[in-house]
C-alpha cells in the first residue's frame, strides 16, 4: 500500500491568524508536525491556501501544495492536495493520512498505528480514540466523545457524554462507564476520501458540528485504533502559553 501524509496548514484562523508560522522552540509549528509525519510516511505534503506557509515550508526544505482558498474543512483540503500531487509526480496513492497542522506533539506511534488500520481491505476511515480517566472529559463539550462496536468501528461521536448512565450519578460516570475521547488525526482509502468530499452536510453533523457524522450518516464505516497519547493542538495564543506553562516547550 502506498501512503501519503498531508498537512492541512490554513492560515486564516480566526482564533489564531498565522498559526502554522508559531514558532515552538526555534522551528515554526507545521515544520514540527511535518517532521513527526516524516519519521513515519515516506511521502509528506503540508497543503495550504496562503503563499506565506507555502514559501516557509519551502524554507525548512519541506513539500508543499497551494489549495483553494474555500475549503471549510481539513478533509476537502486533502482531497484536493492529493489530486494535485497525484497529477503534479504522476503517482497515485492507495491511503490518504490528515494530519492536523496545529498538532505538534503527534507522537510517531500514534501515525503507525492509524497506519495499522488498513491492513484490513475493508476498511475505509481510520481515526484514533483515547481512554477517558477524568471526569472533566467526560462532560467537555470541545472534546467528543466515541461510542465503539465490538468491531472497533465508531458508531456515534458526539460533544455530549454517551452513552448515558441511568441511575448513576454524574460525579461517578467517570469510574461507572468506560469512555473514549476523539483523537481528531484520520486516515481515508484515496477514492473515499473523494466520495466523502461530494457529500452535502448532513442533519447530525449540523446538530452536533462533527464532519465525521455526515459519513456515518451516509454509511461509511469509521475504524478506531487506540491511543494513550494525549492530543495537544494548540486552537489559540493562549494554549500555546499553556503548553509552556506546563513544560513541553
Amino acid at each position: 500500500m502506498k501512503f501519503i501524509a498531508i498537512v492541512p496548514a490554513r492560515y486564516g484562523s480566526k482564533r489564531f491568524p498565522g498559526k502554522p508560522l508559531a514558532v515552538i522552540n526555534g522551528k515554526i509549528m507545521v515544520q514540527r508536525v511535518f517532521e513527526q509525519a516524516s519519521n513515519v510516511f515516506d511521502m509528506v505534503y503540508v497543503a495550504t491556501e496562503d503563499q506565506r506557509i507555502y514559501d516557509a515550508v519551502l524554507g525548512f526544505g519541506g513539500k508543499v501544495v497551494m489549495t483553494s482558498k474555500k475549503h471549510r474543512s481539513g478533509t476537502d483540503r486533502c482531497a484536493e492536495a492529493v489530486q494535485t500531487i497525484s497529477n503534479q509526480t504522476g503517482e497515485s496513492f492507495e491511503i490518504v493520512v490528515n494530519i492536523q497542522g496545529d498538532e505538534p506533539f503527534i507522537q510517531v506511534e500514534q501515525l503507525q498505528e492509524i497506519k495499522k488500520c488498513f491492513r484490513s481491505k475493508s476498511v475505509q476511515i481510520a481515526t484514533l480514540i483515547k481512554p477517558i480517566n477524568n471526569q472533566e472529559d467526560v462532560f467537555n463539550p470541545n472534546k467528543p466523545k466515541v461510542v465503539i462496536n465490538r468491531k472497533n468501528e465508531a458508531v456515534y461521536f458526539s460533544r455530549s457524554p454517551i452513552p448515558y448512565l441511568q441511575g448513576v450519578r454524574e460525579a461517578r460516570w467517570v469510574t461507572g462507564h468506560q469512555y473514549f475521547k476523539h483523537i481528531g488525526l484520520y486516515a481515508y482509502r484515496t477514492d473515499v476520501l473523494q466520495e466523502l468530499t461530494r457529500l452535502k452536510p448532513s442533519i447530525l453533523e449540523m446538530a452536533e458540528s462533527l464532519e465525521q457524522l455526515r459519513w456515518i450518516e451516509n454509511g461509511y464505516k469509521i475504524r478506531v485504533a487506540f491511543t494513550e497519547h494525549e492530543s495537544i493542538s494548540v486552537d489559540t495564543p493562549k494554549d500555546l502559553e499553556k503548553i509552556r506553562q506546563i513544560g513541553l516547550i
